[in-house]
């Protein structure tokens, strides 16, 4: 199957944001993609307001999704991407959502929140205390993660065990030293644990690095976004997973239960 991903630098402007994800699933649609996935936390975001995503949050039910929804309603895309929804008085979920048809068919609320590099994710935002649940997507099981998930093998090898054949991945990776080898890195490695496609999304614009990738199972980066917007594609395939776990049967050859993270 083909699959979508978008970039974009999101502004303090919800309606602008919606209306450029929208733009992106018509384009992904036309080409044929039947996986796009797009960055995290989409409603809004300013340089001069770290807490705006937060104050922002919109219910799942908010004109936000709406207009998201509308768009998928016309096609057969499925899309994910995350965004803020409030949980209790200025505090919000993280939220990955999986759109198809004009509906919500899976949500996963971010389970590692990024308090780390002098960040504190946890100060407005509340953890999800669940695995994420696998979608299929032409044929192919699809595991969802977010952003800082990416750093905790033992999640992407959960979603591998239970059936992932590629792990999709919403991100806004902020810049630093060292942070675009960290990223490059780290989807390599994911891929290569687990034998799964990766393809992760990264918000672009001053404060994130964008460098979307999609890399195979044997940690080949097949397509990849530099620092700006960007729209990319790449082939992907269940027999392409088989062929390489035949190849380097990892999952079969591990000496340790799974783990229980729960």
């Amino acid at each position: 199957m083909k699959v979508a991903v978008g970039q974009f630098a999101v502004t303090p402007d919800w309606q602008k944001n919606a209306l450029i994800c929208v733009t992106l699933m018509a384009d992904a649609a036309r080409r044929d993609a039947a996986l796009l996935v797009l960055p995290e936390a989409l409603l809004a975001r300013s340089d001069n307001d770290p807490d705006l995503s937060v104050k922002s949050a919109q219910a799942l039910n908010g004109e936000y999704v709406s207009r998201l929804r509308e768009e998928s309603a016309r096609n057969g895309l499925t899309t994910l991407l995350t965004l803020h929804i409030p949980t209790r008085e200025g505090r919000a979920a993280n939220t990955l959502i999986a759109l198809r048809g004009g509906e919500i068919i899976a949500q996963y609320q971010k389970l590692h929140l990024y308090d780390a590099f002098a960040m504190q994710e946890s100060r407005l935002v509340d953890a999800g205390d669940a695995i994420p649940p696998l979608i299929e997507v032409a044929g192919m099981n699809v595991g969802l993660m977010t952003c800082y998930d990416l750093r905790f093998p033992e999640m992407a090898l959960s979603l591998a065990l239970a059936g992932a054949e590629l792990l999709a991945l919403p991100a806004a990776w902020v810049r630093g030293p060292l942070k675009e080898h960290h990223w490059a890195t780290l989807l390599a490695a994911r891929a290569l644990d687990t034998t799964c496609y990766v393809v992760a999304s990264g918000e672009c614009g001053n404060r994130n690095i964008g460098q979307s990738r999609i890399v195979d199972p044997l940690g080949v980066t097949l397509t990849a976004a530099a620092e700006g917007p960007d729209l990319i594609f790449a082939e992907v395939s269940a027999q392409r997973v088989s062929q390489v776990r035949a190849q380097l049967p990892v999952l079969k050859n591990r000496r340790f239960a799974a783990p229980q993270l729960f």
